[in-house]
């Protein structure tokens, strides 16, 4: 009698290796469809951005990264306090082109006045600042403190402000509909909305809600 023994074993054996590797595919498979989900959120909801400059200290050093949520915004509007990613106008990104004292205002402000008209031109470079003001707001800017609204903002997070000229704009401006104020916590060495204006709700990118990098900074802003 010939025994089936060897034959079943061996027929057990290829199923085996039959399941290790159909396991294997589905493994590979799962984590190219996971790393997919990810960079596909990543890219729609969530992205990384590095720091530039000192526009932002203390708060936000050079070379620091943020992680920056690129959907809430669309659906609700920023609050004083948040900072921001956003196009500026493209005056701000060249330097010259607009109007006003310095050159990039979108109107003929006068001195002592904060730009209140942003250049209608968007640029394609990134800024990142703290809103300082929402439409309607009413704004001016004594010692490089914001007066927003007839009272002194609290702001625990900014840098002091030596220079007389950047840091002082008494003249009281009104931030049109849909434009949100943007000002550097470095007051003294930002160059933001006071010179080139309140930026459209469109061109801001998301709220920066986390820093990752380095690694003594990881935590919430």
């Amino acid at each position: 009698m010939i025994s089936l023994l060897p034959r079943r074993r061996k027929a057990d054996e290829a199923k085996k290796e039959k399941s290790a590797g159909a396991q294997l595919v589905e493994l590979v498979v799962i984590i190219a469809v996971a790393l997919g989900l990810a960079l596909g959120i990543q890219a729609v909801l969530i992205k990384p951005y590095r720091i530039p400059s000192g526009s932002m200290l203390p708060t936000l050093k050079i070379g620091q990264r943020v992680l920056v949520d690129r959907i809430g915004t669309h659906f609700k509007d920023p609050h004083v306090g948040d900072i921001v990613v956003f196009h500026p106008p493209a005056p701000a990104d060249a330097g010259t082109g607009g109007k006003g004292p310095n050159g990039m205002c979108g109107v003929d402000n006068a001195d002592g006045e904060p730009c209140p008209r942003n250049d209608p031109r968007e640029s394609k470079v990134n800024f990142i600042k703290r809103v300082v003001a929402g439409p309607g707001d009413r704004l001016s800017i004594v010692g490089g403190h914001v007066i927003l609204n007839g009272r002194r903002l609290k702001e625990p997070y900014i840098a002091p402000c030596s220079s007389t000229e950047d840091c002082n704009y008494p003249k009281t401006i009104t931030i049109p509909p849909d434009h949100w104020f943007m000002m550097g916590d470095n007051r003294g060495e930002s160059e933001d909305s006071r010179y080139w204006g309140p930026v459209p709700k469109k061109w801001i990118i998301g709220g920066a809600f986390a820093t990752y990098w380095p690694i003594d900074r990881i935590g919430f802003l």
